[in-house]
């Protein structure tokens, strides 16, 4: 069940639509304008982990080739309202893979809702976070794409839900390289993309000048124990002079917060991390700010190719992890 993820010319991709595979695809957006309609979803992103390693490129597009078994994949679009039905809809046997818009009403809806949405951690769900490069931050949109009509929208999601045999099972996990750093305690007392005011091993204090007093590295993120699982909050920007921290994903109230510690080597890092798995693995996707920290342009991670986000989805929205579904079968017997 090895499945086809490959950074391809815009004529292997199209012949690749044109014969009717089902794919979720990521590109450039002048580039995925010249694909013809089909069976795939997609977004924007110029940046990829390839098969020769960390590339930036707008000619290309990257390919996933998701497999199909009894049943056809079902392609949607959501818009925020709606979207927190996208577990409520996906089959109860199989998975939904999910592409959000950056800044968008969707993109703030799921960050800071999803945990809420219906079904939610009963159904895999997978996905990334569509964006630009950087040299087009605050000039273009991100925006995602839904094959099967053409349709390009930066208020949008779009999904494609994947239906498995009885004996197929997805299974989505994640590799975080950072740790909590056991330095001070931060913690929250509201929701949201920004914070200024916090509390600092219990006391009241301000983040923005906590972080600028103590020369905080803002290349590691912000992490806390989501219920087991170390999850990471990006740090966008410290804003002295307004006393506000900006994110790239929301912090909550309840959790307690550190600074991570630094990875010294994160090609050797993840190489370590990657379990090794029989069928390979199906789709994956990293984050762009280990692309920019870790230096990966050009490095290879371990094998594991696709595109490179503003934001990866496991479930829930996270930051500076990489993600990854693999299928299993059960054997006769078992």
């Amino acid at each position: 069940m090895n499945a086809f993820a490959k950074l391809v010319t815009l004529d292997q991709a199209a012949e690749l639509i044109k014969s009717g595979k089902y794919l979720c695809l990521a590109g450039d957006e002048a580039a995925l304008r010249q694909l013809p309609q089909g069976n795939w979803i997609g977004g924007t992103i110029p940046y990829f982990m390839a098969e020769e390693g960390g590339v930036v490129t707008r000619e290309r597009v990257f390919v996933n080739e998701i497999a199909v078994f009894d049943q056809a994949p079902v392609l949607r679009s959501y818009d925020q309202e709606s979207l927190a039905q996208i577990c409520h809809n996906a089959p109860d046997q199989g998975y939904t893979i999910l592409i959000v818009p950056a800044f968008g009403p969707c993109h703030k809806d799921f960050a800071e809702n999803s945990q809420n949405y219906e079904d939610m951690y009963m159904k895999p769900l997978i996905g990334w976070v569509a964006g630009v490069h950087l040299d087009d931050l605050g000039k273009i949109s991100p925006k995602v794409v839904l094959g099967s009509t053409g349709e390009f929208s930066d208020q949008l999601a779009v999904a494609m839900d994947v239906p498995l045999p009885p004996d197929t099972f997805a299974n989505v996990d994640i590799i975080n390289l950072f740790q909590p750093g056991g330095g001070d305690s931060i913690s929250f007392e509201g929701t949201g993309f920004s914070a200024g005011d916090c509390l600092i091993n219990g006391q009241r204090a301000n983040l923005a000048e906590y972080m600028s007093a103590h020369k905080v590295d803002t290349r590691l993120p912000l992490v806390a124990d989501y219920c087991g699982a170390m999850v990471n909050v990006g740090i966008k920007a410290v804003d002295v002079k307004n006393r506000q921290v900006e994110f790239y994903a929301p912090v909550f109230p309840g959790l307690v917060y550190q600074i991570a510690a630094p990875v010294t080597d994160y090609v050797a890092s993840f190489q370590e991390a990657l379990p090794h798995l029989d069928n390979g693995i199906a789709f994956s996707c990293n984050c762009i700010l280990n692309y920019l920290h870790s230096g990966l342009e050009g490095k290879r991670t371990a094998g594991i190719t696709g595109p490179i986000t503003f934001g990866e989805i496991s479930y829930q929205l996270l930051n500076q992890t990489l993600v990854y579904l693999y299928l299993t079968t059960l054997r006769a017997g078992n």
